[in-house]
């Protein structure tokens, strides 16, 4: 019974798998609930901060901030990709990573240079592999996103934006649509561009500033870039723990499935052995 020894332990094994993946099920069912709390309550201060800079971008304030004036030609441009730090999530940061990929090669094969911030430690890992330009990154942020841990690898984009040696911004995550279904997403983040104000509200209206403009401006853009940033992470934290809980219960179901198999080869291996057992004694009491 060598091979029916070697199958038992081959269903021990997959047994063992699947209570891990059981296991990892459950856990990242429950910090489903916690991250899609944090989303939906991120979203309608994005939602609401950006709908007042689509207006006032399109207003004509006695100031107007560097990010929503737009730039004539794109030389070099800035990449932020939001990628999670842990894997077991299904095609999740696959698909984040492909339309990066897919993006890079049409501003390459229009003579556009691409500077890239990372955050997450497998966007990281794919962007080395790559060998882009990397000049920032955040990994190791855990189940709660914290802005003070983003702000600084951001802080270099917005800086080389403002110095001049990007011409534009923009943003790759993964945008939470349901439990079974996540979408990865192209955001440009600067300048706001008229298109841009257009999608987001047909109609704008101008601001009284108090005291006076360049102050409220100034401090309303960094709200607004921490805003998109802070969610967008949440977005993707909380497509992670959906992907992760939908790609453990498929491995757990096929771990049951492959138990099932292995233990019906298992009984068929047992019950040749038992027939060839009892021919064999047959046979022997006929020759006797």
């Amino acid at each position: 019974m060598a091979a029916g020894k070697e199958i038992r332990t081959k269903i021990k094994s997959v047994e063992n798998t699947r209570k891990i993946t059981k296991a990892m099920e459950m856990v990242a069912a429950s910090k489903m609930r916690k991250a899609q709390e944090r989303m939906r309550a991120a979203r309608p201060y994005a939602e609401k901060i950006a709908q007042v800079v689509a207006h006032m971008s399109q207003a004509h304030p006695e100031y107007r901030h560097p990010f929503v004036v737009p730039r004539e030609s794109h030389r070099r441009v800035g990449l932020i990709v939001v990628t999670t730090d842990k894997g077991l999530c299904g095609g999740l940061n696959t698909n984040a990573l492909r339309l990066t990929v897919a993006k890079m090669k049409e501003w390459d094969a229009q003579g556009i240079e691409v500077d890239v911030t990372v955050v997450g430690n497998k966007g990281l890992g794919f962007m080395q592999r790559l060998n882009a330009n990397l000049v920032s990154h955040a990994t190791g942020l855990g189940d709660t996103p914290h802005m003070e841990r983003l702000i600084g690898p951001v802080q270099v984009m917005l800086d080389a934006y403002k110095e001049g040696r990007i011409d534009a911004l923009y943003l790759i995550y993964s945008r939470f649509i349901n439990t079974m279904k996540q979408e990865p997403r192209l955001q440009q983040l600067l300048p706001l561009t008229a298109e841009a104000a257009v999608e987001r509200h047909a109609v704008h209206w101008d601001y009284l500033y108090e005291p006076e403009a360049k102050g409220v401006v100034d401090a309303l853009m960094v709200r607004y870039i921490e805003a998109e940033i802070y969610e967008a992470v949440a977005e993707n934290m909380a497509c992670e723990q959906s992907a992760r809980m939908v790609a453990m219960k498929s491995a757990s179901d096929n771990a049951k499935n492959v138990i099932g198999e292995l233990k019906l080869v298992y009984n068929k291996t047992r019950q040749a052995a038992i027939t060839k057992e009892l021919s064999e004694i047959v046979a022997g009491a006929a020759a006797v």
